[in-house]
């Protein structure tokens, strides 16, 4: 489980980049680097990390779910998660 502070410091991070993403994408295609170069350094979206939604596990991140391998498994053998089954054969 990720601390409490690094899992507010990514939803920061998700904020800036989604406030400044139009700002950004026409600064790019204008060529004005100077300018870009002023905006905060964690509204690059190159800085985002992928955290698991539930715990902030930054490993193992299974991307079509938005969370690790162990809330995955936790969460599927619960049966929390609509259509997905243990194998068997």
């Amino acid at each position: 489980m990720a601390k409490e502070s690094v899992k507010a410091r990514q939803r920061k991070r998700v904020a800036l980049v989604e406030k400044y993403s139009d700002k950004r994408a026409a600064l790019k295609a204008a060529g004005d680097y100077e300018a870009l170069d002023k905006l905060p350094k964690n509204a690059s979206p190159v800085r985002l990390k992928n955290r698991c939604q539930i715990s902030g596990r930054p490993r193992g991140y299974i991307r079509f779910f938005g969370m690790s391998r162990i809330a995955f498994r936790d969460m599927a053998l619960a049966g929390k998660i609509p259509g997905v089954t243990k194998a068997s054969w």
